[in-house]
Parts: C-alpha cells; sequence; structure tokens
C-alpha cells in the first residue's frame, strides 16, 4: 500500500504560496503535474468503486478537465486577491445529477496544516436553502437523527455561515431554528498532514465520507434526489 501525496506535494503547495506569479508556476508547473495534480487523480480514480459503494448516484471523475478536481488557477474577475493561483488541491464528489440541479457533494481538501474532508451543500441559491429549511421543518426526527447523534458529533463539526436573526417565515421558538439558520449544510473533519501524505489515506477518506453518508443523504432527500 503506497502513499498518494509526499513531502514534496506540500513544499510544492508552501513555495506556490510564497510565490504566487505565473512566471513561477510556469517555470515549476511540472513539480505541480508530479507531485499534486496526477497523484490527485490517481487517488480519485481509486476512490470510484469506494464512492458507488456508498451511493450509487455519487461520482469520483479523475480527469483532468471537468472532473472532480478543482483546477489550480483562481477566478480572480470578482476578488481584490489577484493572485493568480490556489495554494491547496481540492476534489469534488458530485451527484450524477449535478449539472441539472443543486446538490451536495463529498469534499477533499490538501493543504498543508490545513487538510479536510467534508459533505453537504455550501453555498445554496435562496431558494435551495428555503426547500432545505422547510424539509427540516417537516422532517424534524431525521435530521436529529443524523446531525445530533452521538457519533456524528464526536467525529465531525457543522461548518458554514448563519444568520443572526431567524429566516423569514419560520418562528424564533421552534427547536430547530439554530439549524433553520444555517446558510451553508455541511460537516467535516480535520486530516493529520501526516495521514494526507501517508499510506492509509483512502481508507480515512473513505471512512470519513461513509460516515458523512446520512447527512447527504437526508440532503438528496430535502431536494428531491436519489442517494
Amino acid at each position: 500500500m503506497s502513499a498518494y501525496f509526499s513531502d514534496k506535494t506540500f513544499r510544492f503547495l508552501r513555495a506556490l504560496a510564497r510565490n504566487n506569479s505565473r512566471e513561477w508556476f510556469n517555470e515549476h508547473r511540472g513539480e505541480y503535474e508530479q507531485h499534486l495534480k496526477e497523484p490527485f487523480q490517481r487517488l480519485v480514480a481509486d476512490l470510484a468503486p469506494d464512492l458507488l459503494a456508498i451511493s450509487p448516484h455519487y461520482r469520483a471523475d479523475p480527469r483532468g478537465t471537468g472532473g472532480s478536481i478543482f483546477r489550480i488557477n483562481r477566478d480572480t474577475r470578482f476578488s481584490n486577491d489577484k493572485t493568480p493561483y490556489k495554494t491547496w488541491g481540492g476534489a469534488r464528489f458530485f451527484h450524477a445529477r449535478s449539472k441539472q440541479v443543486p446538490a451536495p457533494s463529498f469534499y477533499l481538501h490538501v493543504q498543508p496544516g490545513n487538510c479536510f474532508l467534508g459533505g453537504g451543500i455550501w453555498h445554496p441559491e435562496p431558494d435551495v436553502q428555503r426547500k432545505i429549511r422547510n424539509f427540516l421543518v417537516d422532517n424534524p426526527a431525521g435530521w436529529q437523527a443524523v446531525v445530533q447523534k452521538p457519533a456524528f458529533k464526536r467525529r465531525f463539526e457543522m461548518w458554514g455561515d448563519t444568520l443572526t436573526r431567524p429566516p423569514r417565515g419560520f418562528p424564533a421558538d421552534h427547536p430547530l431554528i439554530e439549524d433553520l439558520k444555517r446558510k451553508d449544510f455541511t460537516a467535516g473533519e480535520a486530516l493529520e498532514d501526516a495521514t494526507v501524505l501517508g499510506p492509509r489515506l483512502r481508507q480515512a477518506v473513505v471512512a470519513g465520507f461513509t460516515g458523512l453518508a446520512p447527512l447527504v443523504d437526508y440532503l438528496c432527500a430535502a431536494l428531491d434526489l436519489e442517494f
């Protein structure tokens, strides 16, 4: 059992953070390909059958363009930060229908000192937020069975932004008001750098995604998607 990423992966990402320019990146493109992109593609390909075992409707697509792996180039059009490259690697494991309709996903983030995995739906549009909130009101027991389960709470943290006030149309004294105030419906866990660089990364990702599957399943139900 061999590792996917290595010390050279993190060395490249740290150097990119210090030298975030097109000139530097073009000089070091080979390191990016060898130590970050290609290992990530191998990992995603190896995770494909694991993901199908979790849900037949989720995909791990190792293609370099249009697949699971995020492009290293940043979209700087609407950002004050004009640095051209991301200083991390990320992969999104998506629902088969996600090109047609909003859908929750699984996610893996590789960055020195800030590695993590997660699942859920991040920054959904207001109509999608409302649909999930209405589903929570109609199906509170299902939500509580997922996020308030001791094993889930011990392992995962709910992430994302929340409203300061109850969303319009929902009572402030609702038992799930703190969850109804969520703008993002995501959870995840940090990964040790040693895990990401070690030979058991695939198993760690599968275990994490399996633990997050009930949350993704619930959100799929809220959005009329198969899981």
